[in-house]
């Protein structure tokens, strides 16, 4: 199985799901270039990632990867608890999180896609600033004390850790908001996202709690230099 990523996209839910398998994978780093080369489009027609090929199936779009792995490797227990509310309270949140807080974000990664007017683009991702933070405060509320969004660790948790770190690195934020702060420190400190953190970042950088707010800052990750994602 090899999963096609790009640093700091949303395939790093992806990325972390496999690692939480414990299933042979490769991880495959691409760039702005090789994104566009005709061997990639193939396999993703719009030059996006994630793409996973598992044999001779490809699959694209991040929610779909998702929910194929959990369903691969249903020993992970990463679509609920076995039963079909479970499994619908999963999907729930990972819908919120593909069609409603991911694409709040898309008018401050690129607000050209969203008006002509080049002097529009500072007003248009103030505004999708206020409404990530408008999800985030929901999230926040909604996932009160649980350890997970669901209850139990699943599927939906890499990809809300992905839209976290996106707010903190656009100066959003988190600040405020006590349960996804614990949420994040409860990430960090899982062995496999670390791991794939340093993998995919080449560096030991990642966020740290500080005066109930998360900041950028470099702390060591001991025991996961040597460390090999790619398994035989």
């Amino acid at each position: 199985m090899k999963l096609y990523y790009f640093v700091g996209a949303c395939s790093l839910a992806d990325h972390i799901v496999l690692e939480w398998t414990g299933a042979p994978y490769e991880a495959v780093r691409m760039t702005r270039e090789t994104v566009k080369s005709p061997e990639f489009l193939t396999l993703s027609p719009y030059g996006t990632v994630p793409a996973l090929v598992d044999g001779d199936f490809v699959l694209t779009q991040n929610a779909a990867i998702l929910t194929y792995l959990a369903d691969l490797h249903p020993e992970a227990k990463l679509m609920g608890d076995g039963t079909p509310r479970g499994r619908a309270e999963v999907m729930r949140w990972l819908g919120f999180l593909n069609s409603d807080l991911h694409t709040a974000f898309k008018p401050i990664f690129a607000p050209a896609h969203f008006t002509p007017d080049p002097t529009a683009g500072g007003a248009l991702a103030d505004t999708a600033r206020a409404h990530v933070r408008t999800y985030l405060n929901s999230v926040d509320r909604r996932i009160d004390d649980r350890r997970w969004l669901t209850g139990q660790r699943s599927i939906a948790d890499p990809y809300l850790f992905v839209m976290l770190r996106w707010a903190v690195r656009l100066n959003m934020g988190i600040d405020g908001f006590a349960n996804l702060v614990r949420f994040m420190g409860r990430m960090y400190d899982d062995n496999a996202v670390r791991a794939v953190l340093l993998a995919e970042e080449g560096s030991d950088t990642y966020e740290t709690r500080s005066e109930g707010a998360l900041h950028e800052t470099s702390q060591p990750l001991r025991g996961f230099a040597d460390r090999r994602l790619q398994r035989a």
